[in-house]
């Protein structure tokens, strides 16, 4: 069956969506609509006009027989803007604030069309760089690492606090908490990770980073390199922080318990160069 050009453009369009950072030779399009390679190549230009029109990303064509083209997620800074302002609107609710400074933050991680859009946020400003794996710890982040990993088309893998038997073989650590001071234990599956491996780890707060550095010495005894850090909400503790190069979308300036007043602002995404 001889495919018509808006049936074309549809399924192609679907396609690179769900593929994100894929190479798609020319010659699989080509088959799959029983179509001409220049016929395939027009299509692309219009599905790659599009994207960039309407900030759904980029569409970039590699030359060669070993060629083809990929989708990159790409945010503009408006939409990035627009979804840092919906959480920041989102988290200033006087009834989330928690004891310790913490805030609420389970109805927002559990809506997928928000968490959809902060990990497209995030992959954007990792787009251009080789990402592996993405790292979080169970079990707030999760819900992060699986939206950026979406975008960004690699695996997620999940730290515990315990050993579970359904992980088999394990690496532990312990780590001192940045905020409590205690020593803690992370675990990690000798199978989740191969050496060498590029790392983004995230998670859905950072108080001072002590669950943050203690993954980043978890990936040393993998032999893997950390290629970056994302946090959903960072809290306000330049004195205190145990790591400095991260990127996050909101700031906890300062709650006030008593008054149960929260006071948000920007976090550092955009003076990172997240877009």
């Amino acid at each position: 069956m001889k495919w018509k050009r808006s049936e074309r453009l549809v399924d192609m369009t679907h396609y690179l969506l769900e593929h994100p950072q894929q190479l798609i030779p020319l010659t699989f399009f080509a088959e799959s609509y029983q179509s001409a390679k220049s016929s395939i190549s027009e299509d692309l230009s219009i599905v790659k006009d599009t994207f960039e029109e309407r900030g759904i990303g980029h569409l970039i064509t590699v030359p060669g027989a070993a060629g083809g083209v990929k989708y990159i997620p790409k945010v503009p800074e408006e939409s990035a803007k627009k979804v840092i302002t919906e959480l920041i609107k989102e988290l200033s609710h006087s009834d989330r604030l928690l004891p310790g400074g913490y805030l609420f933050m389970t109805d927002l991680l559990g809506n997928p069309e928000l968490i959809n859009k902060v990990g497209k946020v995030f992959a954007s400003a990792f787009c251009d760089q080789e990402i592996d794996v993405i790292m979080t710890v169970a079990t707030k982040g999760i819900s992060i690492a699986h939206a950026i990993a979406r975008h960004l088309n690699v695996p997620v893998v999940v730290v515990r606090r315990d050993n579970k038997v359904t992980e088999g073989s394990t690496v532990s650590i312990n780590y001192v908490s940045g905020s409590s001071r205690r020593i803690q234990t992370m675990v990690l599956s000798k199978r989740s990770m191969k050496s060498g491996q590029r790392v983004l780890i995230t998670d859905d707060f950072m108080k001072v980073g002590g669950t943050m550095n203690g993954m980043k010495n978890l990936l040393e005894e993998f032999d893997c390199t950390l290629a970056g850090i994302a946090v959903l909400v960072e809290a306000e503790h330049p004195d205190e922080r145990l790591v400095d190069d991260y990127y996050s979308l909101v700031k906890l300036r300062e709650v006030n318990e008593k008054d149960r007043t929260i006071e948000l602002t920007e976090g550092n995404y955009f003076s990172k160069g997240g877009n």
